[in-house]
Parts: C-alpha cells; structure tokens; sequence
C-alpha cells in the first residue's frame, strides 16, 4: 500500500492545514481528457475497484467562467473519493484528484501544486503535468490519453517513454474526438490502444506486476560471456535495425528491456528473446525505445541564448559572404533541435547585418524520427518552448499544428547516419551534439568525440549536453562556456584509415571473448585474407572511383590525388566538379554511354599536365556495377599507359571514338533543348499572365488567412472548454430532470395545495390540490396570482406574497374558505440563487379536522361522567376532564397507567381491584369483539376521602370505519339514595 512518509519540515506556504511533506511512493496514473471526454473518464471509472493502491489524477481543458461539476458527476461513477485538487495537497492512493478550472497543476514532492492559467497564452495543461510526473516518479508513472481535439498530451507521452513509465491511449475508433488519441498514438510510443473501460483494467494489470530486480552490471558481463538471452536480443536488434547496442551503456539497455518485459507481461529475458525472433513489431518497438528520441526546441535555453552570442554570431561576422557555414547536428530525432540552430544563425545574420549562407546537416540512426523531421510539421505544444514572436516569424500555423516557414526547412539537410560507425562529416563550423553521448559506454564516448573533432573545421565550434563531457580531449579544445558546454577546437585531428569501420569490426569491451577458439580462429583467418586482399589491389588494381547513378563519389580505391582537385566555394562529391577540365567531359561520356549499357567501356589515351615532370599518359575506364536488390553503380578506373599489368588492354573492351560520340550526343541535346525552349517560353508566357492575377488574390488571402488562422485558435480552445461544459450541464440536466419528477411526485404524495410566485408574483408551478381552492389551470403558468379567482375568504393574499418577496418576512395563519373548511395558510420566501432574485411559495394546509377533534374534546370535557375513547387494539386515544379527575383519586394524577396509549388491560385502573376489575376488563374486551353490543356494570367504590360510592361502567361500540369503543364512569350515589 503506498504511503506518504511524514516529514519534519514545515509546510509549504498554500499546503492545506494537518497535512506534512512527504514522498508518494506509489503509483500514480495520470488521465488526460478534454472535448468527449466525461464519457470516456465515467466508462474508465466504473471499472475499477474502490480499493486500490493507486492514485489517480484527471486533467481536462475546464473553462474558466463556469464552475466544474466533474466532481459530483464522476463521483456517481466510481466509489473511490474524487476531490478537486488545492495547492499544496498530498497525493493519496485510492483517491481521484480533479484538476481545477484556470489552473494548471504540477506534481512535485509527493504533492500537486497549481498555478493560474495566463488566459493570453496557449497553455497545454496535460503536457505540463505529464512531464512533471515523469520527473517525479519515473516508472511509477502511468499516462492515460482519452478523448479530447488538438495534441495536448503529445509531448508530455514521450516524457513518460523515456523515464520508463506506461502510456495509454482510448481507440479512436471510441472517441467522440479521435485527435488527442491519434496524436499520442502517432509517437509511436503508446504501450497499448483500448477502449475507456479495458483501459481501468490494463492499468490495475501493470501496477499489480512485482518490481523486477535489478540486474548488476558484473551480472550482465557474465550473461554476455555465456551467450545469453541478452546478447541474443542485441543480436536480433543488430540484425534487424542494423544497430549494435553493445557500445550503449548497458543499465540504459536492460532498463528498457525490463519496461517491455513488465508491459508484455514475459517473466524473464528467455521469453522475451523468443518473442522477438518471430515478433518483427515488438523488436521495431524495442528498436525504437532504446534509441530514446526525446527533444525539444531550444532544450536548455540560457545554453542556446550564450551559444547564439558566443558562437554563432561570431561565426557569422568571421565568414566571408561567399563561403557558407557548415553545421552538423548528429542524433538529431525529430529536428527541433536543427530548426532551433536554423533559426538562431537566421537571427543572427539579420542582428549583424552580413547574409553568408549556412547549410544545417541534421542525421541520425533512425529514419522513422528523419521522415517526422523532414516533414517540419509539430504539435501545437511547441508554443511552451517558443516565444510568440519566433512562432510567428518562422512557423505557419495549421489546424492545431504549426509548420516550419521553407525559408527555415531548405537550409536543413536531413540524412540516416550512425555516428558510431559511419564516417563523419567534414569542415564543420559548429557541432551540435547534446544529450547523445550519456547514452554510451566510455570507450565509445571517446571514439565518437574523436570524430567530431575530427570534423570540425578550424576554429569551429562544439555544443555538448549539459551531462557530458571532453574527457581525454580537453586539452584540444578551448572551453568557450564551461557551464553551458561550449568549446572551440585548437587543433584538428586526422583519423586512421579504419575508424569507419571500427564501430563494426571491434569486439565490445563487455562480453570480449578472452580464450581463442574456432569464430576466434576464422576471424583471424578473415583479417589475414582482408589485408592480403588489400595489398594485392594496391599493387596491381588501378586508380578507381566507385560512382552512384547521380555520378556521385561513394568510396575511392588507390592513391587519385593525382587526378582529383578540391575547388573553392561549398564541398562537393559530383564528379564533373572534381575531376580537372581535361578528364572531366571524357569521364562524363564514358559513363553516361556505360550506364545505358552493360559493357564497360575505355577512352583514347589522355595526356594530364603534372606539376613535376613529363605529362602523365593514361586510359580512362568506365564499368557498370550491378547490385543485386538495389540501383547500379559504375566504376571509373585511371589506367596509366602503358597498364600496370599487360601491355595490352583485357580484351572485350571497347574503346570509345570520343569525337564522334560527343559530336553524336551534342546533336541530340541541342534538338531537345531547342524543344525544350519553345515549350519553355509559351509556359512561361502563360505563368506570367496568370501570375499577375494571382499575386493580388493571395495578397488578400494571405492577410486574411493570418487574422482566420489567429481566431482560429482562439475559438479551438473556447470550443473545447464549452464541449467540456456542455457534457457537464447535459448530465446534470438530467440529474435535475431526475430530481424534478422525485418533486412532482412528493407533491402529489404529500396532496397539500401549493402555488409558486416568482418576483413579478406570475405564477411559475402549482400542485394539483391547489386547483381546488384557485381557478387554475395549466395554461395559467406566468400569470399575475392577482389575476386568478380563489375561494379564500384571505383578500390580503396577494400583499402579503409581495412583501414576503421584497423584505423575506414568513407570515403563517389560519384562513376559511368558501366550502367551509379552515386551512393553514403558510407564506414562504425562495431564491434559486444565492443573491438573485426572490420568489413565494405558499401552501395551504387543511386544518379542518383539527378543529374538529378540539371541539369533540370540548364535548366531552362538558359531560358529567369520566369519558374515554378506545381504539379497535383497545388503547385509550381521548379522555374529559372528569376521566382526569377519577384518575387523580385512583392515585394517577399523570395518566400514566390510564391517559392516552394505555391499554386496554390498564383501561380501568380506577375501578375496585378482584372480581369486579376482571369482569369489567372481560365485559370492555367483549364489546371491542363484537360479542355484544354494550357492557354495564355497577359497583360501590370506596375511597380515601369517601365511602360508599355508587358508580356505573359503560362501555359501547364506536360506529364507523376506525371501530373501537367508549367507555364511561358515571356517580349513582345520588339516585340510588333517591330511589331507595
């Protein structure tokens, strides 16, 4: 059961009184929800259990201007304590926290603090609590997505991801409105998609799952050197995404293997292992988790406001206008981070005034988060990490989505490239690489630093994460920003040959195989036949390029210094722009003629001018390279003449009539140019007529797509918060249409004639039994009550409502009507609100039966004889005034053994104990039977004060529907002395 653990520190200010700070070591699951989104909430609620060990919070898009009934309609849907959130309370588990209209909430020391919504701005309340959660509890934390428009919730999911935690979503297909879901879903991030009801019940699922222990890193050695389950994984990622996570720290690997374990629910890495060799989309999962893309745009921002200052604007008033800067940002994810450079270096030409060009090159491992960047389209959730002014100046908005201006995007060059194996860039001015290297294992942090170094031109710039470091490469650098990570290269580094391909052929530092065994032997035997191999292409193998079909250079065999040049302006790999201007257009021909055909073709012998000696004689040799799968290639060979091994050329060659073919190939590129610019010139024509009407209409758009595109999003988040509104007043509609017949029915039940009066005195709603003392009917709803005849003999009515409504006075009185009956008549004030305007209501109860049981009791007090009347069971319900005297003399003056409710055993206490007080007792019993019509009994009574008494007990039937008796004691002491 989860606790808070008390403390001793005061109570931060705003924390509610008796509650400590305290740490919440549970889970804690986090649903977010706007437009559609009560249905969902009350379905994920009703299905699960009052008791639980998990605490939950619900953050909607609320309006401001009403209050939120959420509490009391999701409190009709679940059994656990829902409350609206104050600032300051401590989480609890088994309790749903609300989050409040105008605020936004944060979780922060096992409590929720808040904060009030800035009404100016944007705010995405779900994206902020999310991320603050993940900050909090790290994998304990559980994110559910449910109905709701636009993205919110987006950002704050990868948040989750990547502290290890849960992310939910509802199917969109169960969604009022799919775009919160669809979204989130997007990321690719969500650990399950189900309807509200399944999602209470997966969640339960996951944190009733025992925490795994955690494996040491001596242990995860060990498990490598045997061949375990997990090096069977590492393999089965390698060979699928291409990627060896052997060079990743290896807590960050098995923490994320452990995730998936505990969402698939697999009890240990064998398992998981067999998953994934026939689970191709588990594996893309786990592929994508362990790469962790988590960016944002100006992540650390005073680090990107002295990176501007410090680095950039001194690049840009360093550079000459015709030499542009180069930039690379390797691991880039989804590109926020190469936008926010793009923009900063834009800012910073305008700021100096000096415009040389930049080129951004952004590349990572992963081209799912390379086609996302490339797109440039990003949630609306960027408006927390951009000010409004850049939003404006460099993004486009559309729908609930903002896209990157082009002016931004074709600076920007996105490209798949593995930083730990591939080659790297080079002559580069700045190097952004932040937030990458935490994820490696030291040697590799070292070798991928030596890259960049390697990289940067002279003077350049590099951009660190604020948890990393140089380590051994301190000393080549000058720290520019210790605290922000900003350094200047001072010297530049040349790699070996085979720093390319150490990433592949290296053995890992964990899991290095010490004893030699056979793979031992047969890697040795590979190494050996390389290097031969290698040796013999040097010796005997010409001078080659190896081309794609764009005549692109891909990799280069032999020494070509001799026939490559590397000319001024921006890097290059065309050939036509390497080669010098004698071999250039040969080259060009022979492979343009060898990529149509499969033949390789050769030139006439060249002369090429060299700085020291006689002019360099030569071949040039084109050969089409076909790829099994994939686009050919070609081959450009520089042979000497005469070759290196024969003085004959290998026969099958041909040797191209260059003169002819390029006259041949000159005549044809003239005629379809020549075509080419006739049609050019009528489309052009046209374009331009059409362009001059165009260019006003847009004009006009365009100003009024801005104003559109502003009120647009203004009436999105108004429309969301009325949606949430509406769903609200229509369940509490029919909460009072619930409580308004349970009125109509008590009305009828109680049957007491009752007549509504608002301010005006119009008659709002009256009972049925009114109709019978006012002409009243249903159509005299909103009537003056003046204007409504009564049978009330009460003409001061009507000023008496009036004043009970103007001053709030009660008035209670006794009036008669015209059918003779007497009703209590009962003037009270109402308001529906407090402060609002006031209404009457009057009832008029019948009395008449009460006056007449009080002047039964003046009846019967007027008799000379003792009098009770008895009910059918035989208890005493009224007795005179000469009863309560014979009582008094039997020694009862308080009725206790003979007033109202006494039975019929005590009904004659007064009479003389023994044979009489059984007969009279029998007698009464008899005729409450029915046995007999009536009961007589005389006897002498002798009391304290007097003696000799004579007296009658009389006992009749009572008629009528209720039954009972009468009983009476009358004094014969005088007739009997009359009559003796």
């Amino acid at each position: 059961m989860p606790k808070v653990t008390q403390g001793s520190a005061p109570a931060p200010a705003g924390q509610p009184p008796g509650e400590t700070t305290g740490e919440f070591d549970g889970y804690l699951v986090a649903v977010g929800a706007s437009a559609g989104g009560l249905d969902a909430l009350e379905r994920f609620f009703e299905g699960l259990p009052p008791h639980t060990d998990v605490a939950y919070v619900v953050i909607q898009h609320l309006s401001p201007d009403h209050k939120s009934m959420m509490g009391n309609l999701l409190g009709r849907h679940t059994r656990m304590p829902v409350v609206t959130v104050e600032d300051g309370m401590a989480i609890a588990a088994g309790r749903v926290h609300l989050i409040p209209p105008a605020c936004i909430m944060r979780a922060a020391g096992g409590r929720l603090w808040l904060t009030p919504k800035d009404p100016r701005v944007l705010t995405l309340p779900i994206d902020l609590f999310f991320t603050s959660l993940a900050k909090e509890l790290g994998n304990r934390a559980v994110g559910v997505i449910l109905s709701g428009t636009g993205s919110d919730g987006t950002r704050g999911a990868v948040a989750i991801n990547e502290a290890g935690g849960l992310l939910l979503a509802q199917d969109p297909e169960t969604a009022k409105f799919d775009g919160m879901p669809r979204s989130v879903i997007a990321t690719g991030l969500v650990d399950a998609i189900l309807a509200p009801e399944e999602l209470g019940l997966r969640v339960l699922d996951h944190t009733r799952e025992a925490p795994r222990t955690p494996i040491r890193h001596e242990r995860l050695v060990a498990d490598r050197d045997k061949g375990s389950a997990l090096e069977e994984i590492q393999h089965l990622l390698r060979h699928v995404a291409g990627i060896d996570f052997r060079d990743y720290k290896p807590g960050t690997v098995l923490r994320r293997i452990e995730r998936r374990l505990q969402v698939r629910h697999i009890p240990d890495h064998e398992s998981y292992a067999q998953l994934l060799d026939g689970d191709r989309a588990e594996l893309a999962t786990l592929h994508r988790e362990l790469l962790i893309p988590v960016t944002s745009f100006f992540r650390d921002p005073e680090s990107f406001e002295v990176l501007a200052e410090a680095a950039i604007e001194v690049l840009v008033k360093e550079r000459q206008a015709n030499q542009p800067l180069r930039i690379w940002v390797p691991g880039v994810s989804t590109g926020e981070e190469a936008y926010s450079l793009a923009i900063l270096f834009t800012e910073a030409c305008e700021r100096v005034r000096r415009w040389p060009g930049f080129k951004v090159f952004a590349t990572d491992v992963a081209q799912q988060s390379l086609d996302t960047a490339s797109a440039g389209v990003f949630s609306e959730a960027i408006t927390s990490e951009i000010a409004p002014e850049r939003l404006e100046r460099f993004f486009v908005p559309r729908g609930n989505h903002f896209v990157i201006r082009p002016e931004v995007r074709q600076n920007i060059i996105f490209a798949r490239h593995n930083l730990l194996e591939d080659p790297p860039f080079t002559r580069m001015d700045l190097v952004s690489c932040r937030n990458v290297l935490i994820y490696f294992e030291p040697e590799a942090q070292e070798r991928v630093l030596r890259r960049l170094q390697y990289a940067l031109a002279p003077g350049g710039f590099l951009f660190l994460g604020s948890s990393e470091s140089l380590g051994a490469l301190q000393g080549d650098f000058t720290p520019v920003s210790t605290k922000h990570k900003i350094h200047r290269v001072l010297r530049h580094v040349a790699l070996p040959l085979d720093q390319a391909s150490a990433g592949h052929s290296r053995l890992p530092a964990i899991g290095r195989r010490l004893r030699a065994g056979p793979s031992a032997t047969r890697d040795g035997d590979a190494a050996v036949i390389d290097a031969g191999l290698t040796t013999l292409l040097r010796s005997y193998a010409p001078a080659s390029l190896l081309l794609n079909r764009r005549h692109e250079l891909l990799h280069v065999f032999g020494d070509v210094s001799r026939f490559l040049r590397i000319g001024e302006g921006s890097a290059t790999l065309d050939l036509a722009k390497l080669l010098p201007q004698r071999l250039a257009p040969v080259a060009l021909a022979l492979l343009h003629r060898a990529a149509k055909g499969a033949a390789p073709l050769r030139s006439d012998v060249l002369g090429l001018p060299c700085a020291e000696g006689p002019p360099l004689r030569l071949r040039l040799v084109a050969r089409p390279v076909e790829v099994p799968q994939g686009e050919p290639h070609l081959i450009l060979s520089f042979e000497p003449e005469p070759p290196i091994a024969e003085p004959a050329l290998p026969a099958g060659i041909e040797t191209l009539d260059l003169d002819r073919e390029n006259a041949a190939r000159l005549q044809t590129l003239e005629q379809e140019l020549a075509a080419t610019r006739e049609s050019l010139q009528a489309t052009i024509e046209e374009l331009e007529t059409a362009n001059e009407e165009l260019q006003a209409t847009n004009e006009e758009l365009m100003a009024s797509n801005e104003e559109l595109q502003s009120s647009n999003e203004e009436l999105q988040s108004v429309n969301e918060e009325l949606y949430t509104v509406n769903a609200e007043n229509q369940e509490k509609i029919e909460i009072l249409n619930q409580l308004n017949a349970d009125l109509d029915s008590l009305a009828r039940a109680v049957s007491i004639a009752t007549v509504f009066v608002d301010g005006g005195l119009r008659i709002t709603r009256f009972t049925p039994e009114a109709t019978t003392l006012f002409n009243i009917r249903d159509g005299d709803i909103g009537r003056p009550i003046g204007d409504i005849t009564n049978r009330l003999d009460h003409p001061e009515l009507v000023a008496e409502l009036r004043h009970t409504i103007e001053d709030g006075h009660l008035f209670e009185r006794e009036i008669h009507a015209s059918n003779g009956a007497t009703y209590l008549a009962r003037i009270l004030p109402y308001a529906v609100r407090a402060r609002g305007p006031r209404g009457a209501v009057a009832t008029f109860v019948d009395v008449t039966s009460l006056h007449d049981r009080d002047r039964l009791q003046a009846t019967l007090d007027a008799l000379p004889a003792g009098v009770a009347l008895l009910d059918a069971a035989g208890r005493i319900q009224m007795v005179n005034a000469r009863w309560r005297a014979l009582a008094r003399e039997g020694g009862d003056p308080d009725l206790h053994r003979s007033g109202p409710g006494i039975g019929i055993e005590d009904a004659c206490a007064i009479l003389p104990g023994g044979e009489s007080l059984a007969a009279a007792r029998d007698g009464i019993a008899r005729v409450l039977g029915g046995e007999t019509a009536a009961f007589r009994r005389e006897y002498i009574h002798d009391g304290p004060r007097e003696a000799g008494r004579w007296r009658l007990l009389y006992a009749a039937p009572l008629g009528g529907r209720g039954g009972g008796a009468v009983v009476s004691h009358c004094d014969l002491t005088a007739q009997v002395a009359a009559d003796a």
